[in-house]
């Protein structure tokens, strides 16, 4: 069965159905890009591995550099730019939306150290060589040591969920001292010796991230390759808001997508239930209510989604003078965003089925990759503890203390 991937053309949609903004450059590249990934989006989900030629492109149009300043020799694109293109990506493939939103997690951590002499090479170089970034930097996983030796590190373990690294060229990495359990950041080549990139995720969504293990069997780290300590600003400290927005854009894209996807297979193959009363499916009163409602959500969870991004954009404009109040005001805006796209997706990916119809549910559709791909994220980032800290923000004031997730 050959499956026509769903329009997203303006002519075929409704007015204000999540179009983005086409006047702007890199989102109509995008567009460009989404409608590729998109003819082959089932196929690949269900084989997963590398989406190698997808990589290339992203390469080759250049939007692996968005998000480097100019005079580093990126495009200098604001952040709520990336995190619209995760979105668009989103609608038909959220693999290669996740991988591009944390494409940009080194990049932005860079960009907080820009004074450090070793971020601002990295930065050319990532753009001169238009590199794309993985990571294993997990932070739950005590599993990668280092060992003092003349001149630098030795690595040995491995970290889990390192999402990107299979198609990456350079790695973020972190361990931990053996001795002090200090923990030290360091960029390094994704092909250094020593270091097994064992590609070997097998989640039952986002099939082609990469989040498996890579193994360090005594991988050198140079003194002039390991970071200087993260400075304590609350810029730096935005790191958490950055991954956050990654993961609720790609919420967002993936209702979107689903919605959009739903709606083009009930207008043209769904067929009335026998008791229905009318002779086209999207006559069924049912079908238009529940539609509305899930169109409803949809629309309040992107406006949420928007804010958010305008928080990040106006957070990581103030640069080193944003304040704690700022940076924990940005923090709840992402929070409430997050919570509220992740629900909404859930409940999306899940009910397309029951307006498209019994015959909808075969894997050559693969309308089923949203919901796999949304469940699968929404599990390593659990909703529960973000509301319960915007309820005790909203009962006290008190902005969440900074950390890993928050």
């Amino acid at each position: 069965m050959t499956v026509k991937p769903a329009s997203f053309e303006p002519a075929a949609l409704p007015p204000v159905l999540f179009q983005p903004d086409r006047a702007d450059p890199y989102l109509a590249k995008a567009i460009e890009i989404r409608d590729i990934f998109a003819t082959d989006a089932v196929e690949r989900d269900q084989q997963g591995g590398r989406p190698t030629e997808q990589i290339r492109l992203l390469k080759e149009c250049r939007l692996v550099n968005l998000l480097i300043p100019k005079e580093f020799g990126g495009e200098g694109q604001p952040y709520s730019t990336a995190l619209r293109i995760v979105r668009e990506f989103a609608k038909v493939d959220g693999s290669l939306a996740h991988l591009f939103g944390y494409h940009f997690s080194p990049i932005q951590i860079a960009l907080a150290r820009v004074n450090d002499e070793r971020s601002a090479a990295i930065l050319r170089q990532s753009a001169e060589h238009l590199w794309f970034w993985g990571n294993t930097t997990n932070s739950f996983s005590k599993s990668l040591f280092g060992r003092k030796v003349e001149g630098g590190v030795l690595l040995n373990g491995y970290r889990p969920f390192a999402s990107g690294s299979h198609v990456a060229d350079y790695l973020m990495v972190a361990w931990e001292d053996e001795e002090t359990n200090a923990r030290s950041f360091a960029y390094i080549p994704a092909n250094r010796p020593g270091i097994t990139i064992a590609d070997d995720w097998d989640g039952i969504g986002q099939r082609q991230t990469g989040s498996g293990r890579v193994f360090y069997k005594d991988v050198t780290i140079k003194d002039d390759e390991i970071l200087s300590e993260r400075p304590k600003d609350p810029l730096a400290l935005l790191a958490p808001q950055q991954q956050q927005s990654v993961l609720l854009n790609v919420f967002i894209g993936s209702a979107q997508g689903a919605l959009i996807a739903a709606r083009d297979y009930t207008t043209t193959k769904s067929r009335p239930w026998i008791y229905s009363g009318v002779e086209r499916h999207t006559d069924d009163p049912w079908i238009k209510r529940q539609y509305g409602e899930l169109w409803t959500k949809v629309q309040a969870a992107t406006a949420l989604a928007d804010r958010a991004a305008t928080a990040i954009d106006a957070a990581y404009a103030k640069g080193t003078a944003l304040t704690e109040e700022e940076r924990g005001a940005t923090a709840i805006a992402v929070a409430s965003a997050n919570v509220l796209a992740g629900k909404v997706a859930l409940e999306v990916t899940s009910e397309i089925f029951e307006v498209m119809g019994a015959r909808s549910a075969v894997r050559p559709y693969g309308f089923d990759r949203f919901w796999r791909n949304v469940r699968i994220h929404t599990l390593h980032n659990p909703a529960e503890y973000k509301t319960r800290n915007l309820g005790a923000w909203f009962l006290t004031g008190d902005y969440p203390e900074p950390g890993v997730f928050q």
